[in-house]
């Protein structure tokens, strides 16, 4: 499509259903990264499927969200995949990008983003919210096939192709549904966490361009939970601290009665609380 711009080629693309010609295709790899995909939004459901009333308000490892906050976070995060698809080249991510804004300066500007949206998002119950976000994910899947080799996004030297920015969202589905099973007080591994990771990793050139940023573990699930700012521990954790909280209570407990036969020798004394014996 000679004179056209990479918004326009994305447009005409999906008007027509093909790509341009000069782009060579894994259909394996493809359908691969589409499998995964789905599978993340399917997991997701059924997990959530899992809450009660009382339970979405759970923590989660997203340490500011409970499971209810990060149901409405899954919900806007899919629209926003949307948008960028709409808008790419040139979406308002992709202008983020290509400033070459460090990873950590970027991740402050996508919690802030996320926050907003979150804020902005109308209440309503952890169902609702899924049924949202698995309806506006399911469509985004549904869109990629004939743009999948399109350019989406770059950052620094790194072209992100539509099909490689589709790959972050289905790792990003995974890492949510572990978020949401360990505050149901489970665990969840995906069925192929080195496709999971690798697809982390081409979709996300900006946490990955370092060599620092080889992975950390040699469990490759473990590795993108690390990547991605979680503590594969958490659930043990969690229940370190209510070891802790039933110690402390005992405690409490123990000292309770001890200060009570203080008082009750302190009366049979004659003494006054806050006196001692030999004290004038």
């Amino acid at each position: 499509m000679p004179g056209v711009t990479g918004r326009e080629r994305n447009r005409e693309a999906l008007q027509w259903g093909v790509a341009p010609p000069n782009q060579s295709v894994s259909r394996l790899s493809r359908a691969a990264i589409l499998a995964a995909y789905r599978d993340g939004v399917t997991v997701i459901c059924e997990l959530a499927g899992q809450f009660t009333d009382v339970t979405w308000l759970a923590a989660t490892p997203c340490s500011e969200w409970r499971a209810v906050d990060l149901a409405g976070h899954l919900r806007c995060v899919a629209d926003d995949y949307h948008e960028y698809l709409d808008d790419a080249p040139a979406s308002r991510l992709a202008r983020l990008l290509a400033t070459n804004v460090r990873a950590d300066s970027l991740a402050r500007k996508l919690a802030r983003q996320n926050a907003a949206e979150l804020a902005a998002l109308p209440d309503a119950p952890g169902p609702e919210h899924i049924a949202a976000f698995a309806d506006s994910a399911r469509g985004y899947g549904r869109r990629l096939g004939p743009s999948w080799d399109l350019p989406h996004h770059s950052y620094r030297d790194t072209e992100v192709t539509v099909g490689a920015m589709a790959g972050a969202a289905c790792a990003e589905w995974h890492l949510h549904a572990w978020d949401l099973a360990r505050s149901l007080g489970k665990d969840y591994r995906p069925a192929d966490p080195e496709l999971v990771l690798a697809v982390w990793q081409g979709g996300t050139p900006q946490l990955w361009s370092a060599p620092a940023a080889a992975p950390a573990d040699d469990d490759p699930w473990n590795s993108l939970l690390l990547a991605s700012g979680r503590d594969p521990a958490w659930t043990q954790l969690l229940e370190w601290y209510a070891v802790k909280r039933n110690v402390v209570s005992s405690l409490r407990g123990v000292l309770k009665w001890t200060v009570r036969g203080l008082r009750r020798a302190r009366a049979l004394w004659g003494l006054r609380a806050g006196t001692c014996p030999g004290c004038a």
